[in-house]
């Protein structure tokens, strides 16, 4: 090396930098579970599935977990979808559009079931799920099946459009009955557009700021959704194992399959109508689809997919709209599985279903399904008045399906969840209410998602400081 001198003087050189040290595989493993919410969610599952299988008793005792979680998200959908509802409303300035992104919407949700029902008969009829077990019905035990139900039954066609009207603004909320607060954001939203702001200046802030506090509140408590996805999984495991699978697996295939088929043909479309990758938009909510498959609820990522749909190019009406009375309408895994199980039950006992017994099964299962949501044990109740209606089904036999109605749940929420995610953007192209650009950009990465909280006022800050 050759000596640099100045004035004579040698001058030392320099340590050269040394080279950046890699995180080791701890820390980086330390990092992602610190940062991602995916990471923590999977690992909480992974963490259920062993203890629920290993300790099954103790499993049990981690059920509140899951089920305290369910509770708090729960009771901020109502607000969320009334705050939604309004702005996206005003913002628009029109009440006909938004009539007519409900109608799109419908027409949307009923051509959507009615082919998750068919494709659940198509598949029932060629594979035959239920064929030579021979049950004799009489053997089966019933009460178990009351049990589940709670003794309730499904409302009548004229019960549930009553019910979905509010005779309590109060008790809508309390209930936390979705159609019956969208029919009060509507009537809210309307009235704003009629007063118009000059009138009442201070309304619409006002719920724009409570809609801020609200996602706040989402936020904190999304981060105990770890805690949630391993009571929940572990008390799954823990109460009903996995001996199901070897008993019921040509059933559990067939739904299963027949879900990944009608997912495939979601995509399909989606693509089509608006140009969108479905399998990005799953790796863009994949934190939400974890924890609606780990909790067994849809319900608790609503108001993180609201977010993500706004933030992916759809507008706060349509999303407010579309996505919420889609949890009553718009059930396509739930379709799936009645279709699927009321033939798997007939074949089970015996009982060959003419191709007119399998429309009425179509028939029944159209209305019926669309009073499911907020029913405890509303499967059951489904498929017990599908039996009723045919008549040759005995109703006990219903009970079949209670060893395996719970492996169903992540089948029945994923694509429940996903089919209404899709109709968002279908609906929302179909009126021109879809930003396609920002939807693409947010899609391959380019815009990153950033989850809505509510801002400290400077005073407040000022005073922490």
């Amino acid at each position: 090396m050759t000596e640099v001198r100045y004035g004579g003087v040698p001058v030392p050189h320099a340590a050269p930098p040394a080279p950046p040290v890699a995180p080791t595989l701890a820390r980086r493993t330390a990092r992602l579970l610190r940062t991602s919410l995916f990471a923590q969610v999977a690992c909480a599952l992974l963490l259920g599935v062993l203890v629920g299988r290993l300790w099954p008793e103790a499993a049990s005792a981690a059920q509140p977990l899951g089920d305290g979680f369910v509770r708090l998200i729960k009771a901020m959908i109502a607000p969320l979808v009334f705050c939604v509802v309004v702005a996206g409303i005003t913002k628009a300035g029109d009440l006909k559009a938004f009539g007519r992104i409900g109608v799109k919407a419908l027409i949307w949700f009923e051509v959507a079931t009615t082919f998750a029902l068919v494709f659940g008969l198509l598949a029932g009829n060629l594979v035959g799920p239920g064929r030579g077990m021979n049950v004799d019905p009489a053997t089966l035990d019933t009460s178990a099946v009351s049990a589940r139900t709670g003794g309730g039954e499904l409302p009548s066609t004229s019960e549930f459009i009553l019910h979905s009207l509010p005779d309590s603004a109060v008790g809508a909320f309390a209930e936390n009955s979705l159609l019956q607060v969208l029919v009060l954001s509507c009537l809210v939203g309307a009235a704003l557009l009629h007063l118009g702001s000059t009138k009442v200046p201070a309304i619409l802030p006002a719920i724009e700021q409570a809609q801020e506090v609200v996602f706040a509140v989402v936020g904190f408590v999304m981060k105990l959704a770890p805690l949630a996805v391993f009571g929940a999984t572990a008390h799954l495991v823990g109460e009903y194992g996995l001996g199901a699978l070897s008993t019921y697996g040509k059933l559990i295939a067939v739904c299963y399959g027949v879900a990944l088929l009608f997912l495939c043909l979601l995509a399909l479309a989606l693509k089509t109508v608006t140009g969108i990758s479905l399998w990005k938009f799953m790796r863009y909510t994949r934190e939400e689809i974890l924890l609606a498959l780990g909790t067994a609820s849809s319900e608790t990522v609503m108001p993180r997919m609201m977010q993500k749909l706004r933030a992916a190019g759809c507008r706060d009406d349509a999303v407010g709209l579309v996505l919420p009375t889609g949890y009553s309408f718009n059930l396509d895994g739930a379709s799936i599985y009645l279709s699927v199980g009321t033939l798997f039950i007939a074949q089970a006992v015996g009982v060959d279903l003419t191709i007119g017994q399998q429309i009425t099964v179509v028939l029944v299962l159209m209305l019926t399904s669309k009073g499911m949501a907020g029913v405890a044990g509303s499967a059951f109740l489904a498929l017990s008045a599908t039996a009723s209606a045919l008549g040759v089904i005995p109703a006990g036999a219903v009970a079949l399906l209670l060893g395996v109605d719970r492996i169903m749940d992540a089948m029945r929420v994923l694509t429940n969840l996903l089919g209404n995610c899709v109709a968002v953007f279908v609906v929302s192209r179909w009126e021109g209410a879809l930003d396609r650009v920002t939807a693409k950009k947010v899609l391959d990465g380019e815009i990153a998602f950033v989850p809505e909280q509510a801002e400290e006022p400077k005073g407040m800050q000022e005073h922490v400081r």
